[in-house]
């Protein structure tokens, strides 16, 4: 561990936050949630019987990603005020 050189027994070392491109990741999840809901509209196994809740799932998933999306692109999704 080369990089607790010089540093006192107990000291932690300062560890920085990631800088997160967030509304990039939002946007991938949305993708990923549209092509879910499309995939359970176009096999209707998917969505009969049982699993008859699995559209509305994805759709809830693209709804409350749309939400947060807003949410993130409005400022107040970031830390930098805290």
């Amino acid at each position: 561990m080369s990089q607790d050189v010089g540093r006192e027994p107990g000291q932690d070392a300062q560890i920085e936050p990631l800088q997160v491109d967030t509304p990039h990741i939002i946007i991938v999840g949305l993708v990923l949630w549209a092509i879910a809901l499309v995939a359970t509209l176009a096999v209707p196994a998917l969505h009969s019987g049982d699993r008859h809740w699995w559209p509305w799932a994805a759709l809830s998933g693209l709804l409350l990603g749309a939400l947060g999306l807003a949410y993130v692109r409005r400022g107040r999704g970031n830390a930098s005020a805290a």
